[in-house]
């Protein structure tokens, strides 16, 4: 019955275990990046806070109430009617004032405010291109890992042979120790290097871990598949379409624009209304003013801060075009040297995969040969293994760069 339990529990265990490592790929990262990173959120309330300003766009001016005294004498024995009929002195007044909004200047600036998220949103985008980027290389850093400690692995048994073969043929007074110290000293060095890159993987795992804003840190493992691209050169109309923070830019000038159309219409006229309600003292009859009120904000006094702002805005719209240039400018270079450097590092892996490993394995597989049948040497075949262990682990940190480069490429690009 104890068994029962302790293999029910092991089980149960062993489940857990499976469950807390879940492996995720590199599209689930970045779709965890984009749900739940605090500064993706940050701009959502940003974007959310732009469209509700939207509903007060067309809002009117408050209406002005006013009450009080109007022609009033201070003398209150001169407010009553008089003896001889005649009425008293004074009023008791109740005013209503509204100006009534220019049309025009309502539409510019619900369309002014309307355009002011459209500027968050690219600004968003060109955030989370940006975290992409950092998660896409703590990724391909922990990918590239895995497969070194695999050859590690790999190399490490070949090392076991050759010490156990050593240590066969010493007994049996068929062998010499020359180089079996050394062998041995290289088992250590073997797992000296997997402590440092199971480390490399905690650290990628806490990175990716923060990025995706998981408090409590669960393990979980990666898929180790990765996929080389082939990238074309781009114009520069393509970055002013394809680029976020560029888009974000463009956004920022039509704002300027739509500021300067707003500013403009605050030069016109404003019309209002104003009634005005009396009730007389001493038997006054009661009265009443309705007037139209026009306000004029063109006048030369009254004009000027509003001509400046229009002045500013035309020269804020011409900076961020010179910005926008600059950036479309620096992409497209930067595009470019990496097409090139991208090119470059597929040949040198190209080179390591088709031609130097397989020469190098070849190489210790004859040398292993001729140990086997006494006609080689141990100092031999453990120069041609370390070689070998050398030799691949260059070539993955070769393939990493390229995923690097690939990585940045994918931002200037913004690909995902």
């Amino acid at each position: 019955m104890q068994k029962s339990i302790i293999l029910l529990l092991l089980l149960f265990l062993g489940q857990a275990k499976a469950r807390s490592q879940a492996t995720l790929k590199l599209d689930d990262v970045l779709s965890a990046i984009a749900a739940h990173h605090p500064s993706i959120k940050m701009y959502d309330a940003d974007i959310r806070a732009s469209d509700e300003a939207v509903k007060g766009a067309r809002s009117w001016e408050a209406p002005e109430l006013g009450t009080g005294f109007w022609m009033t004498p201070y003398n209150p024995s001169l407010w009553k009617k008089n003896a001889d009929g005649s009425s008293g002195m004074g009023q008791y007044m109740i005013s209503a004032r509204q100006m009534i909004p220019n049309k025009k200047e309502l539409d510019a600036n619900e369309q002014y405010l309307r355009a002011v998220s459209a500027v968050g949103k690219e600004s968003k985008q060109a955030n989370l291109n940006e975290l992409y980027a950092v998660a896409k290389m703590s990724y391909y850093s922990w990918l590239i890992t895995e497969k070194k400690l695999r050859v590690l692995d790999d190399n490490e048994k070949l090392l076991q042979f050759m010490i156990q073969s050593t240590e066969i043929r010493f007994k049996n007074n068929l062998g010499k120790l020359n180089a079996y110290y050394k062998a041995k000293a290289e088992l250590g060095e073997l797992e000296n290097q997997r402590i440092l890159l199971q480390n490399e993987i905690a650290q990628q795992q806490v990175r990716l871990n923060t990025l995706m804003n998981r408090d409590n840190q669960p393990a979980f493992s990666i898929d180790t598949s990765y996929t080389i691209k082939d990238y074309r050169p781009a114009d520069s109309s393509y970055f002013g379409q394809a680029r976020s923070d560029i888009r974000a830019v463009q956004k920022n000038i039509d704002l300027a624009t739509l500021q300067q159309n707003l500013e403009r219409t605050k030069l016109k006229p404003q019309f209002g209304a104003q009634y005005d309600h009396m009730f007389g003292f001493g038997g006054q009859p009661l009265q009443y003013s309705l007037m139209a009120t026009v306000r004029l904000p063109m006048a030369a006094w009254s004009s000027k801060k509003t001509k400046a702002s229009i002045e500013s805005l035309k020269w804020k719209a011409e900076s961020l075009a010179q910005q926008k240039q600059v950036m479309t400018h620096e992409a497209t270079g930067q595009m470019q040297g990496l097409l090139a450097a991208i090119t470059s590092k597929k040949r040198q892996v190209q080179l390591f995969e088709q031609t130097i490993i397989p020469a190098l394995t070849k190489n210790y597989q004859v040398l292993q040969l001729g140990y086997e049948q006494n006609t080689g040497e141990l100092f031999e075949l453990l120069d041609a293994w370390q070689t070998l262990n050398a030799t691949q682990m260059e070539r993955l940190q070769q393939v990493q760069d390229l995923l690097i480069l690939q990585t940045e490429m994918d931002k200037i690009l913004q690909q995902n």
